[in-house]
């Protein structure tokens, strides 16, 4: 998701609530949306599979290879 579509997002969330969007303006909108959702949860993801977790026995465990592809 690059800057110029995030640009856009906020202008028809602004045009939204001053006037009402387009049919075309909405579906739009809407697509955007998920596009932006889905960039969000990857990075999450990325973040999450990263994570290194001590355990009591003193051994580190990669939640990533420990969970990551469960749910794919």
């Amino acid at each position: 998701m690059d800057e110029l579509q995030i640009q856009r997002i906020n202008e028809l969330a602004r045009k939204s609530k001053a006037e009402g969007l387009t049919t075309a303006e909405k579906e739009e909108q809407a697509s955007l949306r998920r596009e932006y959702i889905e960039a969000i949860r990857m990075n999450l993801r990325g973040q999450l599979n990263n994570i290194d977790v001590k355990e009591e026995d003193g051994s580190i465990t990669n939640l990533g290879e420990k969970y990551g592809n469960k749910g794919n």
